[in-house]
């Protein structure tokens, strides 16, 4: 079987599943692991990823306006390869290549031509759902089996570590405010309210298995969250510091208690909170270390991962 992905989150999958050999194409944003790097990348942007929030913003809604794709598709490199399956996904035309545009792109193909396969969870469950699905389709549905279970695993030994054993009441965990996008300002949804509960906190401004919304400042400074997690969409923590004064020049930043408390976080999202892969387990872990920081958990986060946004400013 061969397989292109093009959905960063599926490429992890294939390789938490011990598949990477059968992987022979990926898109331009598949990084992870390092080694999938080596293989031909069947996809390009229309718009850079390094500019800033705003520019990013306006450069996909005016590619959206007029109706364009966001993404260019090497039709000829992917003939090429001879695929069996391409991985793709129907949530986000922003973020992948989408099932409708694979569609259209395939129309002229010719036989055999290669099955399509969509991830789109909305939730945790789904994502782990998706995985075995995949894992069926590749003939990988034990090694889906394990990779889950094992993570599953270390996850109910952080969480006791945490002391969140018992379920605690809702009432006494943090309440935290999840920014996904900076301008304009935006706060996660998806599966982000559940990695938030995993790690020991209460989601604001926000609701599990819904897609992200814009926020108005006021009424984030009316959540008043006791923990902001920042961790923009596709963005190392070196890209949101670039962006950060998008947030902390607003009028009332100094005053929401999140800030006074010194509990502010930056998160590297592109690699652990924005994409439905394995290392989303990471990610909570992550979180979950930041809204408990008495927690003995014997994995320290590297600068990369995540900082305190005093660290930030340094």
């Amino acid at each position: 079987m061969r397989i292109v992905s093009l959905l960063p989150a599926a490429t992890e999958w294939v390789a938490a599943l011990g598949a990477m050999d059968r992987l022979v194409g990926r898109s331009h944003e598949c990084e992870f692991p390092a080694s999938v790097q080596s293989l031909p990348a069947v996809t390009s942007t229309h718009f850079t990823t390094e500019a800033s929030s705003g520019a990013i913003q306006e450069a996909v809604q005016r590619s959206l306006q007029q109706g364009l794709s966001l993404f260019r598709v090497d039709l000829h490199l992917l003939r090429s390869l001879a695929p069996d399956v391409i991985v793709t996904q129907t949530q986000c035309e922003v973020c992948a290549v989408s099932m409708g545009d694979l569609e259209q792109h395939l129309s002229t193909w010719v036989d055999p031509e290669p099955e399509l396969v969509s991830l789109s969870p909305m939730t945790l469950k789904q994502v782990l759902d998706a995985a075995l699905r995949l894992g069926t389709r590749l003939g990988r549905m034990e090694a889906a089996m394990n990779a889950i279970a094992a993570r599953e695993q270390r996850l109910q030994a952080f969480r006791e570590v945490l002391g969140l054993g018992g379920n605690p009441p809702a009432s006494e965990l943090p309440r935290v405010a999840c920014i996904e996008w900076l301008d304009p300002l935006m706060t996660a949804g998806h599966w982000m309210p559940d990695v938030v509960e995993h790690a020991g906190g209460r989601a604001v401004l926000a609701e599990g298995g819904a897609p992200s919304e814009r926020v108005d400042w006021d009424a984030l400074r009316e959540a008043d969250p006791d923990v902001l997690a920042i961790m923009p969409c596709g963005f190392s923590i070196e890209q949101t510091r670039r962006d950060l004064h998008l947030l902390t020049e607003r009028s009332g930043w100094e005053g929401l208690s999140a800030v006074r408390a010194g509990r502010v976080f930056l998160f590297d999202g592109n690699a652990y909170f924005n994409r439905p892969g394995p290392r989303l387990y990471r990610a909570i872990e992550l979180l979950g270390t930041a809204l408990h920081p008495e927690a003995p958990w014997e994995v320290e986060p590297a600068s990369w991962e995540r900082q305190h946004i005093s660290e930030s400013a340094e």
